[in-house]
C-alpha cells in the first residue's frame, strides 16, 4: 500500500507536463486517429452497455483493460499506464478510463484528463448538476461524464415487511423507517419475528458517511472523524451486540447470500446499480425472490457511487472519446434503454423524467413499482461535498479494521490503532495525531 502515495505524487508531476508536451487531441484529425480504442475500468458493467449500444465506428478495435477496485489495484495500474501516456505507441494509449466518486478528484485537478469541451461535449443540459460538477477540475473546465444517475435507496423485502411491520407499501415503510431511532426500533421488530435488519455491518455505511459534513482529511491534511462516521460506528456496534445484522463485509459471500429466496434479512441499500448490478442471487430464477423488493429513501438521503467517463490526455481517438459521451447522457434512445432494459437510473433528467410520468412503466423487479419515479425525488438531494483523492482507501480501511472489532478479534481501540497504522503506511503525508 505504500506505493499508492508515491504513485500519486508522481501521477501529478508526470501528467502536469504531459498536458504540455502531447499533440493537443483537439488538432488530430478524425481520418488520422487511432485504430485502436483502450478503455480502463474496474468491472464489467459499463463494458456491458457500451456493448449493446454504441456501436463502434468500422476499423476500430476496442481494447477493454479492467482490473479490481478492492485494495487500489485499478488505480495502481491505471496510474501506471497514465504515467507512461507521452511514450506510449498509438495501440497502447489510454483514450477513455472509468472512474467512481471516491477518487475522480485524483484524476480531475492535474493533467491525466482533457477538456472534454474542445473534442465536441459542449451539451450538459440534461445531466445532472452534481454529476458535472464531479468532473469539472478547480478551473472549471470539464473532464467527463457519468452515464448514470446515483440516489441510493432501502432496499427492502416485501414479504419480510408484511411480517414485521404489517405492510410492504413504501410509503407505509418510509414511514416507520423515517429516521435511525425508528430504524433501530424496526430492527428490534424485525429480530423477534427472526429477520436480520441488514446482511452486512457495512450496510449503512454509506447512508451516514454521505452525509458528512467534513471531509476525511482537512486543509492542512490532517484526518478528521466526521460525527457522521462516528454515528455509523455506534450504532453499528449496537447491532452486532443486539443481532440486528451478520458481521460479514458488504460484498462478502455470506452477505450476498442473503438476498436468495431463503435469506433472513429485511433490508439492503443502493442505487439502481446496486439492484441490477450487485443482486443477481434476488433475480436468481431458481433460488432468488424476484419482484419481492421495493424501494424508499429510508432514515436519511444518500447517493452512492457513480461510474464516470474521463477522457485521458494524449488520446489518439478525441472524437470517439467525445462520440461516447454524448451518446450515453444525450442520445434518448441509448439513455431510454438503459433505463427500460438495464434498471439504471440515467444521467439524462428527460429521459427520466419521462418514465417517472409513464402509468405503464414499473420494476418487475421491485413487485410493479415505478422505481424511476423514486429516483426523481431522491435525485433532488444529491450533493458532492467533502470528497477527497483518499476517500476510497480511507472508507475501504475504516470498514475493514471496525469489522475486526465487530467480528470479536480485537478490542475497539486495537481496531482503531490498526486503522491509524494502516492510514500512516498508506498515506504518510496525512497526519494522524
Amino acid at each position: 500500500m505504500k506505493k499508492t502515495l508515491s504513485l500519486i505524487l508522481a501521477l501529478l508531476m508526470v501528467l502536469s507536463v504531459l498536458a504540455g508536451c502531447s499533440k493537443s487531441p483537439a488538432e488530430t484529425p478524425a481520418g488520422e486517429e487511432g485504430k485502436v480504442f483502450n478503455i480502463y475500468a474496474w468491472n464489467e458493467e459499463f463494458k456491458g452497455f457500451f456493448e449493446k449500444y454504441y456501436e463502434v465506428p468500422e476499423g476500430i478495435t476496442v481494447n477493454w483493460i479492467i482490473n479490481p477496485s478492492d485494495h487500489g489495484v485499478y488505480q495502481d495500474k491505471l496510474d501506471a499506464a497514465l504515467m507512461g501516456q507521452s511514450g506510449a505507441s498509438a495501440d497502447d494509449k489510454v483514450d477513455l478510463f472509468l472512474a467512481e466518486a471516491d477518487y475522480i478528484l485524483k484524476y480531475v485537478d492535474n493533467g491525466a484528463t482533457q477538456d472534454i469541451t474542445k473534442i465536441g461535449v459542449t451539451d450538459f443540459s440534461n445531466t445532472y448538476e452534481y454529476t458535472v460538477q464531479a468532473a469539472t477540475d478547480s478551473k472549471g473546465v470539464v473532464k467527463g461524464v457519468s452515464f448514470q444517475c446515483c440516489p441510493s435507496a432501502m432496499i427492502y423485502r416485501r414479504s419480510i415487511a408484511k411480517d414485521v411491520l404489517g405492510t410492504d407499501d413504501p410509503a407505509a415503510v418510509q414511514e416507520a423507517v423515517s429516521d435511525w431511532a425508528k430504524f433501530e426500533a424496526v430492527a428490534g421488530q424485525a429480530k423477534d419475528k427472526g429477520y436480520y435488519m441488514t446482511a452486512s455491518f457495512a450496510s449503512t455505511y454509506r447512508v451516514f458517511s454521505n452525509n458528512a459534513t467534513a471531509p476525511w482529511v482537512d486543509a492542512e491534511n490532517n484526518l478528521q472523524f466526521d460525527a457522521q462516521v462516528n454515528a455509523w460506528m455506534d450504532q453499528t456496534e449496537d447491532f452486532v451486540s443486539n443481532g440486528y445484522t451478520l458481521t460479514s463485509g458488504i460484498w462478502d459471500d455470506e452477505t450476498t447470500a442473503q438476498m436468495f429466496m431463503d435469506g433472513k434479512t429485511m433490508c439492503f441499500f443502493g442505487p439502481a446499480w446496486y439492484y441490477n448490478f450487485s443482486m443477481g442471487n434476488a433475480q436468481d430464477k431458481d433460488n432468488g425472490c424476484f419482484g419481492d423488493w421495493a424501494i424508499c429513501q429510508g432514515p436519511q438521503a444518500h447517493f452512492w457511487g457513480g461510474t464516470w467517463l474521463l477522457a485521458a490526455s494524449g488520446s489518439d481517438n478525441p472524437t470517439m472519446v467525445a462520440d461516447i459521451m454524448n451518446t450515453f447522457i444525450n442520445d434518448e434512445e441509448v439513455c431510454s434503454n438503459l433505463v427500460k432494459n438495464e434498471m439504471q437510473f440515467s444521467n439524462n433528467q428527460a429521459v427520466n423524467a419521462k418514465f417517472a410520468e409513464d402509468p405503464e412503466f414499473s420494476s418487475a423487479f421491485l413487485g410493479g413499482q415505478n422505481d424511476t419515479a423514486m429516483f426523481v425525488e431522491l435525485a433532488k438531494n444529491i450533493k458532492f461535498e467533502n470528497v477527497t483523492i483518499y476517500d476510497q482507501l480511507l472508507n475501504e480501511g475504516l470498514q475493514a479494521y471496525m469489522q475486526e472489532y465487530y467480528k470479536g478479534a480485537v478490542t475497539k481501540e486495537e481496531a482503531m490503532q490498526n486503522f491509524l497504522n494502516y492510514v500512516n503506511e498508506t498515506y504518510p503525508a496525512i497526519i494522524t495525531n
